[in-house]
């Protein structure tokens, strides 16, 4: 049987998401993994939804830093000069091809109740940037009517605007603390008129008249009106205006119909169009239909030898609720280092990133990460196996010159010669997987990690 899953309980998920990570109980964290080539072109494979890809992605992480802040986003569209725009409609699911909505230079977010069209029905460009902060609606000398919604501030813009991806949020009040940008969008929430008509689709242009018929919006609410225009002795757009050209969306209609009468001709449909239900605005979620949600961090430099620079990283991960490495207690900490290290008495020849080295006793086997003056970083996956090495031995590499002999027992107080890493990622919930091509860290290196889930 032909089923969906709603708009509006893919908001009310990713709310509860959002109140999980806000529960100081939880830790969320974006983790890197996998500095081993994928293949012998390093393709990246497409991810798949498999226990064994969970595994081997959470034995192969190097770093996790937590979650700085989260937001509901939705595409991105920058207003553009000659653009055509979609207006509003509540009979199209997600985001048209030609958006409804844009954000400007300013980073002010407007969205469309009405495309601009010609006499004859058609789209016209968009030429007239959006501008303003108005709570009402307004219409540009393009013929576009646009609302605007909210700025997206200096601090929202730096955690959350991305090319491709905006951030959409509702604020529930505001304080002497809270920034311009959330006291403008609450005043903008509170002024939201509900149950609007927005728009008015013309589903059949009739034929025989002459003169334009009047337009009676007929239903439970107050206040909406409407304008024809004809063409060839059709229909071709009614408008959200009175007779006097001001715009009109009215309220509280839960139901509606249009009412052609007069102008000589028959056979014309129009369909009003509505908004949402608390009122354009009051929620720019559901304006803008966000089911997606964004988590960000931004990792600076080595973040105090937890971050691993002077390699490359494959995926990117989010992990929930890891432990210490070889504890039952949860990791807590604001980055950490998951990298298993080799402690050595005496290096003959420095190890090199990417190469394998095994262990002349124990025949363990593993990847080099990095290294320091008596340390070096590794990984072990199912194709070295996880043979632990073994106190004094020595280590050599298999595809390069790197030699040393580890740590005798009782200098080290670890009985396997390697200290532990700070967090445990296969303890932990790994929640999305990203598979990527090679990316390499320097010291001085400070990014912007984003993970968008899309529901």
């Amino acid at each position: 049987m032909p089923a969906i899953i709603t708009d509006r309980f893919k908001k009310e998920l990713i709310s509860e998401i959002q109140t999980d990570i806000a529960d100081s109980a939880n830790n969320y964290y974006i983790g890197i993994s996998r500095s081993v080539d994928w293949d012998s072109s390093d393709t990246a494979p497409t991810p798949l939804n498999t226990a064994r890809e969970l595994r081997n992605a959470e034995l192969q992480a190097l770093s996790v830093k937590k979650v700085e802040a989260n937001s509901f986003v939705v595409p991105r569209y920058t207003w553009s000069l000659g653009a055509i725009y979609s207006g509003y409609n509540d009979n199209v699911s997600g985001h048209p091809t030609n958006s409804y909505y844009v954000i400007t230079d300013e980073n002010q977010v407007y969205i469309v109740l009405e495309q601009g069209k010609n006499s004859s029905g058609t789209a016209v460009t968009s030429t007239v940037k959006p501008t303003g902060t108005l709570t009402t609606p307004f219409r540009t000398a393009d013929g576009y009517t646009w609302k605007f919604l909210y700025t997206i501030g200096a601090l929202r813009a730096s955690q959350f605007l991305a090319a491709n991806f905006m951030p959409v949020t509702k604020f529930d009040s505001f304080d002497s603390a809270s920034n311009a940008d959330q006291v403008e969008q609450v005043g903008i929430q509170n002024a939201a008129s509900p149950r609007e008509i927005t728009g008015y689709a013309v589903t059949a242009g009739g034929s025989g008249f002459t003169t334009v018929p009047t337009l009676t919006v007929v239903g439970d609410g107050t206040g909406a009106k409407a304008t024809a225009t004809i063409s060839g002795g059709a229909i071709t757009k009614a408008e959200i205006l009175d007779s006097a050209g001001t715009l009109t969306l009215g309220t509280n209609y839960t139901r509606a119909h249009v009412e052609v009468s007069g102008g000589g001709g028959t056979g014309a449909t129009i369909r009003p169009i509505f908004g949402p239900k608390n009122g354009l605005g009051a929620d720019p979620r559901d304006d803008l239909r966000a089911t997606a949600i964004m988590f960000q961090a931004s990792p600076d430099g080595t973040e105090g030898s937890n971050w691993v620079v002077g390699n490359d990283f494959r995926q990117v991960l989010l992990v929930k609720n890891p432990n210490i490495a070889d504890s039952a207690a949860g990791f807590s900490g604001t980055t950490g280092n998951a990298l298993r290290r080799l402690k050595f008495a005496s290096k003959s020849a420095e190890f090199t990133a990417d190469n394998t080295m095994l262990g002349g006793t124990s025949g363990a086997k593993a990847y080099v990460v990095k290294t320091d003056s008596d340390e070096v970083w590794y990984v072990q996956n199912e194709y070295t196996l996880f043979t632990a090495f073994s106190e004094g031995e020595s280590v050599t590499e298999t595809n390069g010159s790197g030699a040393g002999v580890l740590d005798s027992a009782g200098v080290d107080a670890n009985s396997y010669a390697f200290t532990h890493p700070d967090v445990d990622l296969t303890t932990g919930e790994t929640l999305y997987i990203d598979n990527r091509a090679a990316i390499s860290r320097s010291t001085d290196q400070s990014e912007d990690v984003k993970i968008i889930i899309q529901l």
